[in-house]
């Protein structure tokens, strides 16, 4: 699936723009994510790494302006990182680069992620941070956002990235082939409870493309993505 044009000319005018900043000092920017399998929804980021020998404070001023137009024009949200910090920021991040690791697309340069290793002892570390610290914080927003449908709904839209992530990486250390993040999660929920959270999965996704909810409904969805992401959490042990 090709992406819009809209988002290949954002895209392009930031690599370009990038290559005049960094000249030889750039070594690779990467589309990940959504934008870089074509699955692009209405409200999704468009995420790149750009992977750079230095980096220097007059580097960013210099990116400024077309930073600016490309947030506007498709929500570009850019990670920089050095070429140095990749091992590390592998391994610090472990849930996040096996995702870029899965969907990307290398827009200029080399491939910086073809040889990157993960352990498991890091990935099934972040793992559990990662399920943990959701966790707490759909607990805290659960009790200070009760009453209303709308925050609500945007707490449960925003748990499902690093709930899909965690269940891709999930089932990729068990050997368990899937097609898409999405289907990982539906994996995962479907070994964990006879009923798979099917209407509430529904409904995350849904909330992801806007549509609103009543508070009942919501809370119901969103009580089952508590219980669901608690017993992901628990699932992990077994990975040690």
């Amino acid at each position: 699936m090709q992406l819009p044009e809209r988002v290949n000319k954002a895209l392009d005018a930031f690599v370009g723009e990038a290559e005049i900043v960094f000249g030889d000092r750039l070594v690779s920017v990467v589309l990940y994510g959504s934008a870089a399998e074509g699955r692009l929804r209405k409200t999704s980021d468009v995420n790149v790494v750009l992977v750079a020998r230095s980096y220097t404070p007059n580097d960013a001023a210099a990116l400024s302006s077309i930073l600016t137009f490309a947030a506007a024009a498709i929500d570009l949200q850019v990670m920089f990182l050095l070429e140095s910090e990749l091992a590390t920021a592998s391994q610090l991040f472990a849930v996040k680069f096996s995702d870029i690791s899965r969907r990307r697309r290398v827009l200029y340069g080399s491939d910086p992620f073809a040889a990157m290793a993960i352990s498991k002892e890091a990935l099934v570390a972040r793992l559990r941070q990662v399920l943990l610290n959701l966790l707490l914080r759909l607990r805290y927003a659960f009790a200070l956002r009760n009453e209303s449908a709308e925050q609500l709904t945007q707490i449960l839209a925003d748990s499902v990235s690093p709930l899909r992530a965690s269940a891709s990486a999930f089932l990729e250390m068990r050997g368990v082939a899937f097609e898409s993040p999405k289907q990982a999660l539906e994996l995962v929920a479907a070994g964990i409870r006879a009923d798979g959270f099917k209407m509430s999965l529904c409904v995350v996704s849904e909330a992801r493309e806007g549509k609103t909810f009543a508070l009942d409904e919501i809370k119901r969805a969103l009580s089952d993505v508590l219980e669901l992401t608690s017993l992901m959490k628990e699932q992990i042990k077994s990975l040690v």
